[in-house]
């Protein structure tokens, strides 16, 4: 079975209308076979209106208000410092960075990592965690980055309790 998908193209106009030229209904060109089913236009047309109907302030309120959300709730782990950081480049929303001293908070960041992912359900932080490659988030290997735009409503609950029940296990030890 195939797997059909949706998208926007957006560009050029040049380049807009040199891909209609290899789109349907135009049978003998390249793109007939990727056409679309109406399932997935609309689909399309509801993120679009979804997508307009929000301003940069408001989400990047959201933003902060779930990050502010796992920060209160691990504030009481030994040492544990946050942070919300925009990066200059790459994702440029807010970010929650958790910074804490492993001699006092006994558990890496990538076994944080590890840890959240074998729970249910199972979190998935940002790959920026425990790494020195950041996309634009100052690097440091102890330092948890929580991507909070990726999250539902009434998430970021879920991963601070999840958060600060693994950090607390790790600096009781």
């Amino acid at each position: 079975m195939a797997r059909r998908t949706g998208g926007l193209l957006l560009g050029k106009k040049e380049l807009i209308e040199a891909a209609v030229q290899n789109n349907n209904p135009i049978s003998d060109r390249v793109g007939r076979g990727m056409k679309v089913a109406k399932e997935q236009i609309v689909g399309m047309v509801a993120a679009v209106d979804w997508f307009l109907s929000q301003t940069d302030e408001a989400m990047e309120r959201e933003f902060n208000r779930r990050a502010k959300v796992i920060a209160d709730r691990v504030r009481s782990i030994p040492s544990l410092q946050s942070q919300i950081y925009v990066p200059g480049v790459a994702n440029h929303v807010p970010h929650l960075l958790l910074h804490y001293d492993p001699e006092r908070v006994k558990i890496s960041a990538m076994d944080v990592i590890k840890a959240l992912r074998k729970g249910k359900p199972s979190i998935e932080l940002n790959p920026a965690t425990g790494t020195s490659q950041r996309a634009g988030i100052p690097p440091d290997e102890n330092t948890i980055v929580v991507g909070v735009w990726t999250l539902q409503p009434g998430e970021e609950r879920i991963v601070a309790d999840r958060l600060h029940k693994v950090l607390s296990a790790a600096s009781q030890i």
